[in-house]
């Protein structure tokens, strides 16, 4: 990666060697052996260049990981390793063996400088120094524009809008080098991430971690539905029904208020326990979902149907966003209910209420609600928090985070503070090792992206695996 792409003045420097070799030990005699002699390794010398260019870009990933029993081997390189993964991974490691071979030519070119100063250079030799510069920029050019492609068509964490801004950035000379850093850190945390599951997937087959004794029903937050083609909950329950979970969804509605959407999931979990005749269910409640299923058990009366309940960033005490925009003018807040409700009435929910659904997670209606739905002593109630660590960490909830931080919440995910989060059984607040934190939407795979330190997957299928050994 330092010499090789300097193809043309390698097949100069070793016309001279060899001249000045064979000339200084045979003299003119040595003309014809010169010539075959230059020929042969200037044949050579291109096999070489060819071979290691398409190496360079055609290359597998090559990674090896540990296996079973802790040995490494290349078991991921496999059949069973998405061809997907085994790109992205190839366009990574093309484009951090890049880094090195742009980093090591000004010292290639000052130790050139040193052999060779510039009042030494004749006007001959200066269009082969032109050329060279030409080709070297063209073969680092290229593989940076290999290996960012191959990122930009593989990995999944990059959305659409990211994908056409880089890949127009990634054309431009010289600016194509600046997202590099990005595109690499994106594939390696995907690629490591996806590299820990197949292990765990190996490692867990037949195990079914997740077959808990109740089947599962998860419950979406507010201003979401459970579509067919845009799963709420990600990857996630995909990964649970893999290790043995019987998993259904609320069916809730977007904008329903709590009383009106513990009405649904009630139908739907008599549904449930009729088809897999059994007497409870489980519930997983992310956000606003955790208060619907709260009213559910103790509202509706439905204490022996339910045989454990988690809440996942569930604003149990009210969420300081909605204390803030309590304070807008009543008229303004009611218009702008109204267009959601005409809009979500039109994607499926008979009877959007985004005026009266919003006002219930304020800490005023919290308070009251908590005081006159307690907890049921025949359910188990268990909850989850997640906190971001900057107001930059995720773009979308930002401008939520940072009137959440002005108002003296600062530990918050975006929507809903650490405090409100903790309800029952309190379990943990999850973050991740880096400087992002993890968001409202992280912890349902909203955006489909791993991040460092934190597996969203595993957290859930370690949730459920944890209900079934208490015997859920």
């Amino acid at each position: 990666m330092i010499f090789l792409p300097h193809i043309y003045l390698l097949m100069n420097w070793k016309h001279d060697l060899i001249f000045d070799f064979f000339f200084s030990m045979y003299g003119s005699a040595s003309y014809p052996y010169i010539r075959i002699v230059n020929m042969l390794t200037s044949i050579l010398l291109l096999c070489i260049y060819f071979g290691v260019l398409c190496l360079l870009h055609f290359m597998p990933s090559g990674k090896k990981q540990p296996s079973h029993s802790g040995t490494y081997s290349n078991s991921l390189d496999g059949e069973k390793l998405s061809p997907r993964l085994k790109i992205m991974e190839g366009g990574r490691k093309i484009i951090h063996l890049c880094f090195w071979g742009i980093l090591a030519q000004p010292f290639l070119y000052l130790f050139r400088l040193y052999l060779y100063p510039l009042s030494h250079i004749s006007g001959s030799l200066l269009p082969s120094l032109i050329l060279d510069g030409l080709l070297t920029f063209l073969f680092f050019y290229y593989l940076v524009l290999n290996g960012s492609i191959r990122i930009l068509c593989t990995c999944r964490s990059l959305g659409v809008w990211k994908r056409v801004l880089f890949f127009c950035w990634v054309l431009i000379p010289v600016l194509h080098l600046f997202p590099l850093k990005y595109l690499r850190r994106k594939a390696k945390i995907e690629y490591d991430a996806e590299c820990c599951r197949f292990e765990n997937r190996k490692l867990r087959d037949g195990a079914m971690l997740c077959a808990s004794r109740y089947p599962i029903i998860m419950l979406h937050g507010i201003g979401f539905r459970d579509l067919q083609y845009f799963n709420y909950w990600g990857r996630i329950p995909k990964e649970l029904v893999r290790n043995g979970a019987i998993v259904y969804y609320g069916h809730q509605e977007a904008w329903g208020t709590i009383e009106n959407n513990a009405a649904i999931i009630k139908e739907t979990i008599h549904k449930v326990l009729e088809e897999n005749h059994c007497d409870k269910v489980n519930i997983i409640a992310h956000s606003k979902g955790g208060l619907d299923a709260r009213y559910l058990i103790s509202g509706l009366h439905m204490e022996d149907q339910v045989a454990s309940l988690t809440t996942i960033s569930t604003p149990h005490r009210g969420s300081e966003l909605l204390n803030i925009l309590n304070k807008l003018p009543d008229s303004i807040y009611r218009m702008v209910s109204s267009l959601f409700d005409l809009t979500y009435r039109r994607m499926g929910d008979q009877h959007p209420d985004c005026y009266h659904a919003s006002k219930q997670l304020s800490s005023e209606f919290c308070q009251e609600f908590n005081e006159k739905y307690p907890d049921s002593p025949k359910v188990y109630y268990q909850s989850y928090a997640s906190i971001v660590k900057h107001t930059l960490g995720d773009n979308l909830l930002s401008i939520p985070n940072l009137l959440m931080y002005l108002a003296g919440a600062p530990k918050n995910d975006g929507l809903v503070t650490t405090e409100s989060a903790k309800w029952g059984n309190f379990k943990k607040t999850f973050s991740s090792t880096g400087r992002r934190g993890i968001s409202h939407g992280d912890m349902i795979d909203l955006k489909r992206e791993d991040y460092k330190g934190f597996d969203v997957i595993e957290a859930y299928v370690e949730i459920v695996s944890e209900l079934k050994e208490m015997g859920f």
